[in-house]
């Protein structure tokens, strides 16, 4: 076993889920064995069984009443055991292949970059996997960092690989639908070497879209995404 290889022993895969325990066993058993010291499943306030199926499927379950993915996300941060060096971000649907988080976290392990985005617009995305509105609205919030900040991103997707010591610098607050942004914009700001990479994306295996397909909730997360990303620029850093 190589030297990265050994370093990605020391990830962990986090994994915001709400409602969906009709598909997170599906998702964990698609995990390639040893490429994570282990996964954490951030049970955002499920009416269902989504932390049993989580923990009979070998994850580390952390419950986060306050529902929000921001808030799911820094929950499973602050219960990362001190050995974890990095972090991968991933969607509980099964829409996205776990083996690609290989290919993100090796730019952070051979020092190439210090956050890697995995983009769905780069990859190959399945049939309807990505809809109408949610292209436009990627389409919308990166022409507008690339105006302010200089940077043209081609998605905010959640698939994505940080280090740990890196993310924390970032000071991330926001706990609903601007995490992703937040934390690109952030980024940005702090001079970080960012790499976007293809990454394939399919449509969900079960369970009920929380965002994309409810037309309300889409239209929430474009104006919180597109608040953020203005908000930003007159945003002091720490």
């Amino acid at each position: 076993m190589d030297r990265i290889e050994q370093k990605r022993q020391q990830a962990a895969l986090i994994i915001p889920a709400l409602n969906e325990a009709p598909v997170i066993a599906r998702t964990l058993a698609t995990v390639p064995p040893g490429l994570f010291a282990l996964a954490i499943v951030a049970d955002n306030g499920s009416t269902d069984d989504t932390s049993g199926e989580a923990r009979r499927a070998g994850a580390t379950v952390v419950r986060v009443p306050e529902r929000g993915y921001g808030a799911a996300c820094l929950a499973a941060i602050a219960a990362l055991p001190p050995a974890i060096d990095a972090v991968v971000f991933m969607q509980a649907d099964a829409s996205e292949d776990p083996a690609e988080a290989a290919a993100l976290l090796a730019p952070l392990y051979d020092g190439r970059a210090d956050l890697v985005l995995g983009s769905r617009v780069l990859g190959n995305a399945a049939p309807g996997a990505l809809l109408p509105h949610q292209r436009f609205g990627n389409w919308l919030a990166t022409t507008l960092i690339s105006l302010l900040y200089g940077h043209r991103y081609t998605d905010l997707g959640p698939f994505r690989a940080i280090r740990v010591e890196t993310l924390r610098r970032l000071h991330m607050q926001d706990r609903n639908y601007g995490w992703t942004v937040e934390m690109q914009i952030k980024a940005l700001r702090q001079g970080l070497r960012v790499l976007e990479l293809p990454v394939p994306y399919g449509l969900r295996a079960a369970g009920e879209n929380k965002v994309s397909g409810n037309l309300g909730a889409s239209i929430r997360a474009g104006v919180k995404i597109l608040s953020v990303v203005a908000r930003s620029a007159f945003t002091p850093l720490h």
